[in-house]
Protein backbone atom coordinates (compact mmCIF):
# COMPACT_ATOMS: atom_id res chain seq x y z
CA UNK A 1 0.00 0.00 0.00
CA UNK A 2 1.28 3.46 -0.95
CA UNK A 3 1.61 5.84 1.98
CA UNK A 4 2.59 9.31 0.72
CA UNK A 5 3.25 10.62 4.23
CA UNK A 6 5.63 7.74 4.99
CA UNK A 7 7.42 8.14 1.66
CA UNK A 8 7.79 11.90 2.11
CA UNK A 9 9.04 11.61 5.70
CA UNK A 10 11.49 8.88 4.65
CA UNK A 11 12.84 11.06 1.85
CA UNK A 12 13.13 14.02 4.21
CA UNK A 13 15.04 11.88 6.72
CA UNK A 14 17.35 10.63 3.98
CA UNK A 15 17.96 14.17 2.72
CA UNK A 16 18.77 15.39 6.22
CA UNK A 17 21.18 12.52 6.84
CA UNK A 18 23.08 13.42 3.65
CA UNK A 19 23.76 16.96 4.87
CA UNK A 20 27.48 17.64 4.96
CA UNK A 21 29.11 19.73 7.64
CA UNK A 22 31.55 22.45 6.65
CA UNK A 23 35.17 21.62 7.40
CA UNK A 24 37.49 23.91 9.34
CA UNK A 25 39.15 24.74 6.00
CA UNK A 26 35.75 25.66 4.53
CA UNK A 27 35.00 27.94 7.49
CA UNK A 28 38.39 29.63 7.08
CA UNK A 29 37.85 30.09 3.33
CA UNK A 30 34.38 31.54 3.92
CA UNK A 31 35.68 33.93 6.60
CA UNK A 32 38.41 35.02 4.15
CA UNK A 33 35.85 35.59 1.37
CA UNK A 34 33.71 37.76 3.67
CA UNK A 35 36.82 39.67 4.84
CA UNK A 36 37.71 40.32 1.18
CA UNK A 37 34.18 41.69 0.60
CA UNK A 38 34.59 44.00 3.59
CA UNK A 39 38.00 45.21 2.38
CA UNK A 40 36.71 45.82 -1.15
CA UNK A 41 33.71 47.71 0.17
CA UNK A 42 35.86 49.87 2.44
CA UNK A 43 38.22 50.56 -0.48
CA UNK A 44 35.20 51.58 -2.61
CA UNK A 45 36.26 48.99 -5.21
CA UNK A 46 33.18 47.57 -6.95
CA UNK A 47 35.23 45.23 -9.16
CA UNK A 48 37.04 43.73 -6.15
CA UNK A 49 33.70 43.41 -4.34
CA UNK A 50 32.27 41.41 -7.24
CA UNK A 51 35.42 39.32 -7.79
CA UNK A 52 34.16 36.50 -5.53
CA UNK A 53 30.85 36.32 -7.38
CA UNK A 54 30.05 33.67 -9.96
CA UNK A 55 29.65 34.98 -13.52
CA UNK A 56 25.87 34.53 -13.20
CA UNK A 57 25.50 35.60 -9.55
CA UNK A 58 22.49 37.49 -8.21
CA UNK A 59 22.77 40.43 -5.83
CA UNK A 60 19.83 42.14 -4.12
CA UNK A 61 20.79 45.27 -2.18
CA UNK A 62 19.02 46.93 0.75
CA UNK A 63 16.90 48.98 -1.69
CA UNK A 64 15.69 45.74 -3.35
CA UNK A 65 17.61 46.49 -6.55
CA UNK A 66 18.45 43.21 -8.28
CA UNK A 67 21.80 43.01 -10.07
CA UNK A 68 22.45 39.93 -12.20
CA UNK A 69 25.95 38.84 -13.16
CA UNK A 70 29.40 39.74 -11.86
CA UNK A 71 29.74 42.73 -14.20
CA UNK A 72 26.41 44.25 -13.12
CA UNK A 73 27.27 43.67 -9.45
CA UNK A 74 30.64 45.42 -9.93
CA UNK A 75 29.02 48.35 -11.74
CA UNK A 76 26.22 48.73 -9.19
CA UNK A 77 28.60 48.59 -6.26
CA UNK A 78 31.09 50.92 -7.88
CA UNK A 79 28.39 53.51 -8.48
CA UNK A 80 26.95 53.39 -4.95
CA UNK A 81 30.36 53.26 -3.25
CA UNK A 82 31.29 56.53 -4.94
CA UNK A 83 27.98 58.30 -4.35
CA UNK A 84 25.57 57.64 -1.47
CA UNK A 85 28.14 55.46 0.37
CA UNK A 86 31.21 57.64 -0.31
CA UNK A 87 33.54 57.74 2.70
CA UNK A 88 31.67 55.06 4.58
CA UNK A 89 33.16 52.19 6.60
CA UNK A 90 31.72 48.66 6.76
CA UNK A 91 32.35 46.00 9.35
CA UNK A 92 31.24 42.42 8.53
CA UNK A 93 30.94 39.49 10.95
CA UNK A 94 29.96 35.96 9.94
CA UNK A 95 27.01 35.02 12.12
CA UNK A 96 26.36 31.51 10.77
CA UNK A 97 27.69 29.27 8.03
CA UNK A 98 26.36 25.84 7.17
CA UNK A 99 26.50 23.40 4.33
CA UNK A 100 23.33 22.86 2.35
CA UNK A 101 25.07 20.29 0.16
CA UNK A 102 28.69 19.24 -0.28
CA UNK A 103 29.43 22.18 -2.57
CA UNK A 104 26.77 24.68 -1.44
CA UNK A 105 26.80 26.76 1.75
CA UNK A 106 24.46 29.29 3.32
CA UNK A 107 26.14 32.14 5.20
CA UNK A 108 24.55 34.92 7.25
CA UNK A 109 26.65 38.00 7.90
CA UNK A 110 25.98 40.89 10.25
CA UNK A 111 27.06 44.24 8.86
CA UNK A 112 27.55 47.65 10.38
CA UNK A 113 27.84 50.67 8.10
CA UNK A 114 29.20 53.96 9.39
CA UNK A 115 28.55 56.77 6.90
CA UNK A 116 30.08 60.13 7.88
CA UNK A 117 28.08 62.26 5.42
CA UNK A 118 25.45 62.18 2.73
CA UNK A 119 21.89 60.89 2.62
CA UNK A 120 22.79 57.83 4.71
CA UNK A 121 24.86 59.64 7.33
CA UNK A 122 24.98 57.74 10.59
CA UNK A 123 25.25 54.13 11.64
CA UNK A 124 23.22 51.38 10.00
CA UNK A 125 23.06 47.65 10.61
CA UNK A 126 22.14 44.94 8.15
CA UNK A 127 22.01 41.18 7.86
CA UNK A 128 22.89 39.61 4.56
CA UNK A 129 22.43 36.09 3.31
CA UNK A 130 24.96 34.64 0.91
CA UNK A 131 24.60 31.36 -0.95
CA UNK A 132 28.05 30.09 -1.89
CA UNK A 133 28.92 27.38 -4.37
CA UNK A 134 32.27 25.65 -4.60
CA UNK A 135 33.81 26.17 -8.04
CA UNK A 136 36.90 24.03 -8.46
CA UNK A 137 38.72 24.65 -5.16
CA UNK A 138 37.26 28.04 -4.19
CA UNK A 139 33.92 29.27 -2.90
CA UNK A 140 31.98 31.71 -5.11
CA UNK A 141 28.91 33.81 -4.42
CA UNK A 142 25.85 32.49 -6.24
CA UNK A 143 23.36 34.76 -4.47
CA UNK A 144 23.64 37.71 -2.07
CA UNK A 145 20.64 39.37 -0.41
CA UNK A 146 21.15 42.33 1.91
CA UNK A 147 18.49 43.46 4.40
CA UNK A 148 18.63 46.53 6.65
CA UNK A 149 18.03 45.90 10.32
CA UNK A 150 15.32 48.29 11.49
CA UNK A 151 16.50 50.84 14.05
CA UNK A 152 15.56 50.18 17.63
CA UNK A 153 12.97 52.70 18.75
CA UNK A 154 13.11 53.33 22.50
CA UNK A 155 9.90 52.92 24.45
CA UNK A 156 8.54 56.08 26.00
Amino acid sequence: MYDAHHVNSTLLTQDMSMTTALSAADHSAIEALIAALESASNAADGSAFAASSADDADFVNVRAEHHQGRMAIAAGHGASLHSIYAGKRNNYRVKTARALQTDVALVHVESQLDAPTGPLAGQHRALFSVVLQRAESAWQIASFHNTLTPPVVPLR
